[in-house]
């Protein structure tokens, strides 16, 4: 473990002193599947931390190699890891398949792209470094199951042989036959590792004659056609068609099943990441191929510009002056932080930030406009003032001048509404006010937006804003 405290001595000049501890005891003293696919939140939550201290840690030790980040594309309704990538490049597909679900998804940042934490191998071994060697039990919990879903701590493998009628573990290119019963319901032969996938309506009479069943496993997924079966004995017969081992498994889709899948916890998005300023800090480089297009449903974006900047070059001079916009841009960088949000870029004087959620946005902007009011007071003048726009909707992330942007009609109405903005007030869109988190900000702060309509170059239908005074 001596690598490990170098990297843990390290890792304290950059994070919370509590949250490396609580990250030192972790992986020196947690249980092998507790320190693969790392939920953050669930981590920040069990230790009385701020989940934004969370973050900030494990992704400094990640940087410092203590963790490996994985990107998961889940399955929305099983909770299920479709597929799983080092990085947001190879997140390529336009379109994820199910097949224990039998239903395909478009890929989103939001809610479909968990990233987790996994203790590199130099710093411990784990069973999760050789998957081909976990118990199934122990497959299904590591590699199979998403962070969401919030499995047992205790009792996990007695929770599974509820609804595990029987398996097999089956070496690559091999065959092997499994004789099992059936009893009546909904019964699938899943097999996790290429999500092979077999569905049986088991319903009828009892029959004490042997039924048989052939299923080949291999890359394509296949989901096939409901077969109608009797209640009895089953002879299956597997044939495994891969290089890797196969894990089929006969499976009652039942109610023990469906209460497992239906406890489900927060998890750290990949939305939230990328609007996360340490994040961008990190790996500035290093997030989307040049050529991709990722779909974001629900994204907050806060745009600010700097009014009476150019006079103040005149009156003052370049260099006071320089210093003056410099010291607004870090309070704006220490807000944006401090309420969850990115700066994504500076343009000039202005500022484009993203935020997860609306009453993030409007909680760093009412902080801004203190701040500035702050600013201004310890220079004696009210000569810098800023204008505000906020707005919520879907975007794309891209990659633009080497560097993780985003892009859509979100975003050019939330410039345009910055563009209207008067230097006293916050100007935000309805998508933002009505969120009732954004409400309760306001409320808390006894401020009541005002409708003010308006139409924003560019955009053909009219807009609803709000001033917020």
């Amino acid at each position: 473990m001596s690598e490990a405290a170098d990297l843990i001595a390290i890792l304290r000049q950059s994070a919370d002193d509590r949250v490396v501890d609580a990250i030192e005891r972790l992986i020196r003293d947690a249980a092998d599947h507790q320190l693969c696919r790392i939920n953050v939140l669930a981590f920040a939550q069990k230790n009385g931390f701020e989940e934004e201290k969370a973050i900030t840690a494990f992704l400094h030790a990640a940087s410092i190699g203590l963790f490996d980040i994985s990107w998961n594309v889940l399955c929305p309704g099983c909770g299920g890891v479709l597929d799983t990538n080092t990085t947001l490049k190879t997140l390529q597909r336009d379109q994820y398949v199910c097949t224990l679900c039998a239903a395909g998804y478009e890929p989103t940042l939001d809610e479909m792209v968990e990233v987790t934490f996994t203790v590199a191998p130099r710093i411990r071994r784990i069973g999760a470094h050789n998957p081909e060697e976990l118990p199934p039990v122990e497959y299904f919990r590591q590699i199979y199951w998403g962070s969401g879903v919030d499995l047992p701590e205790e009792g996990f493998a007695s929770l599974i042989d509820d609804f595990v009628i029987d398996t097999v573990e089956l070496p690559g290119g091999e065959k092997a036959i499994l004789s099992t019963h059936l009893p009546e319901g909904s019964v699938v032969v899943f097999e996790p590792v290429t999500h092979a996938v077999q569905f049986l309506d088991v319903k009828g009479e009892l029959t004490r004659e042997r039924q048989s069943l052939s299923i080949i496993i291999d890359r394509e997924h296949p989901h096939s056609q409901t077969l109608e079966m009797h209640p009895g004995p089953i002879r299956i017969s597997f044939e495994n068609r891969t290089s890797s081992r196969a894990l089929p498994s006969v499976c009652l889709a039942g109610e023990a099943l469906h209460e497992m899948l239906g406890k489900r916890r927060p998890f750290l998005t990949a939305k939230r990441l990328l609007t996360n300023q340490t994040f961008r800090d990190l790996y500035r480089t290093d997030t989307l191929d040049v050529d991709q297009r990722l779909k974001i449903t629900s994204l907050t974006f806060l745009f600010t510009d700097l009014r009476g900047s150019t006079e103040l070059y005149d009156r003052v001079g370049d260099l006071v002056a320089f210093e003056i916009v410099r010291a607004h841009f870090r309070l704006l960088n220490e807000i944006v932080a401090a309420e969850a949000g990115a700066v994504v870029k500076t343009i000039g004087d202005a500022v484009m930030a993203t935020f997860p959620t609306p009453d993030r946005a409007v909680a760093a902007a009412l902080r801004m406009r203190e701040a500035m009011r702050g600013l201004n007071e310890a220079r004696g003048s009210e000569a810098l003032l800023l204008k505000i726009g906020i707005h919520e909707g879907p975007c794309i992330a891209v990659s633009m001048n080497e560097r993780q942007d985003y892009f859509g009609q979100t975003v050019n109405i939330a410039s345009r509404v910055q563009g209207l903005a008067t230097s006293q007030s916050i100007f935000a869109t309805n998508a933002v006010v009505s969120d009732a988190r954004s409400a309760e900000v306001l409320d808390a702060a006894k401020l009541t937006p005002v409708s003010q309509g308006a139409m924003l170059r560019g955009v053909a239908s009219e807009v609803s804003l709000y001033v917020i005074p």
